[in-house]
């Protein structure tokens, strides 16, 4: 739900107004303190527009800390409610200009009521590790349905479609259980087929193929089929919400065929049961293809994979130059979509890395020169902070000397040195100036954006003679800085 509530940008307070609870219950259910019933599951599913991912980890937990089972263990999702995919088949077919999408599913509906829709989502970015590229290709030359051709059936039925998002990369289309001839509702205890295809063309899909777990799933498969002269090599790596993203546990099986159109080279990965929310994202370079210069993108280091996410890597020269200022509120709404920007960068970022010590991002780590950041703290208990403009007016004597991380370099961790409080003013979206103390981690946090926008790394504060190691080395993935009590 607290995922939910950070895309949507709600705080505690506007979820609870939206669903009739008090702000202090909210923050309860969030943070584990007290059970949510399924009427609460259902509510926050409806206010955060989360496609039935919510009502779906509350069913699949049963009520997660007892709610209304009664303090009972809790049972699978096959027992509970809402829909499960019995089985997920994706393939994606490319002639050597088009790629053709097609996901068939076979979908039961184990809840208590019937389902009219269902929820897919697609999203092209052809430029991998270069967000202002991708920005400019998508605004001249935007994805639309037109260009989609989106069909779709459920039992061999034609189902019509709505669009919920409409963007330049990206869109949410809900799939209707209904047509021209009448509606055909899925209901309770039934099991449908769904299988729906669209096309994009190599000119505005990238070198990439992922699939989300949303739903309960039972059996998942995906198959790449490209013609074999372009000698393609695919491999992958799978992320979940515990763990950063390593090597599929399975092997990538090979296969050479003939087709109508030539001799394809077929490439096909399977899992069984996947946990909910868990990604699994298969990569490809085009080897026999003169224009990939024979390297395609290899995404098995951890920079690697920042960089698909879209975060400027080390050496660009962006990252060495001083952000330009806002001069607001003239600049409100290029600051608002600035920040927009970064929110949705932070979470493509964490499909791929669990960060336990919170996380930062500057503007400058997605190609823009603009001073602004967002700073993510540690835990659960507080929103992320937007710094605009910033400026470190104080700083304690005090200091401590930790390992820090940068997603502009991610491959290595460096013992930096930093203040244990800051003082930081920076400005509202209004223009209205504000200085907020910021101690231990937000301090080193904070600092470590600061000077992003002033156009330095950590490497600049390391202690003379002091080296970074590699991440192989690093023992503190996933765990908090450690701090005295003062």
């Amino acid at each position: 739900m607290k995922r939910w509530r950070q895309a949507r940008r709600m705080t505690s307070t506007a979820l609870a107004d939206a669903m009739g609870f008090t702000r202090t219950y909210v923050s309860h259910v969030e943070h584990g303190r007290a059970p949510g019933s399924a009427a609460f599951a259902r509510k926050a599913d409806e206010a955060l527009h989360a496609g039935g991912e919510i009502w779906q980890a509350w069913t699949t937990s049963a009520g997660g800390t007892g709610g209304e089972t009664g303090g009972r263990a809790p049972v699978t999702a096959r027992g509970t409610g809402g829909l499960i995919v019995e089985d997920d088949q994706a393939e994606l077919r490319y002639d050597g200009q088009v790629f053709t999408a097609t996901m068939r599913r076979t979908i039961y509906n184990a809840g208590p009521d019937p389902v009219t829709r269902y929820l897919v989502r697609i999203s092209v970015d052809r430029h991998p590790g270069d967000p202002a590229a991708a920005m400019r290709l998508y605004r001249a030359h935007p994805l639309t349905f037109d260009d989609l051709q989106l069909t779709a059936r459920c039992n061999g039925e034609p189902m019509s479609w709505r669009p919920k998002h409409d963007r330049d990369s990206f869109k949410e289309v809900w799939l209707c259980f209904d047509n021209g001839d009448g509606r055909f509702p899925l209901y309770p205890g039934e099991r449908a087929v769904l299988e729906y295809s669209y096309r994009v063309s190599d000119q505005l899909w990238g070198p990439w193929f992922q699939r989300a777990v949303r739903l309960p799933t039972h059996r998942l498969s995906v198959r790449l089929v490209f013609p074999a002269g372009l000698d393609p090599r695919v491999w992958g790596t799978e992320t979940s919400e515990t763990a950063e993203a390593v090597p599929l546990h399975t092997p990538v099986e090979h296969s050479t065929t003939a087709s109508p159109d030539g001799e394809v080279a077929v490439f096909e990965w399977r899992t069984s049961n996947p946990p909910l929310n868990a990604r699994y994202r298969l990569e490809w370079a085009l080897r026999g293809r003169p224009a990939d210069g024979g390297h395609g993108p290899d995404l098995r280091t951890p920079s690697d994979r920042m960089r698909a996410a879209g975060i400027v890597q080390q050496g660009d020269p962006i990252l060495g130059r001083a952000a330009v200022p806002f001069d607001l509120p003239a600049e409100t709404e290029q600051a608002r979509r600035l920040v927009d920007e970064l929110l949705a960068a932070m979470v493509r970022v964490r499909e791929h890395h669990v960060f336990g010590k919170g996380m930062g991002l500057a503007a400058p780590q997605i190609g823009s020169p603009r001073a602004a950041a967002i700073v993510q703290p540690p835990g659960d208990d507080a929103e992320p902070v937007v710094l605009l403009n910033p400026n470190i007016i104080a700083e304690s004597a005090e200091h401590d000397e930790q390992y820090e991380g940068c997603l502009s370099l991610f491959d290595v961790r460096g013992m930096v040195p930093s203040a244990l409080r800051l003082e930081v003013e920076h400005t509202a979206l209004d223009g209205t100036p504000t200085i907020t103390v910021f101690t231990d981690a937000m301090a080193r946090l904070v600092r470590h954006e600061v000077d992003h926008l002033a156009g330095h790394l950590y490497l600049d504060r390391m202690r003379p003679g002091v080296t970074p190691i590699s991440v192989a080395e690093y023992r503190g993935a996933g765990h908090p800085w450690s701090y005295r009590a003062r």
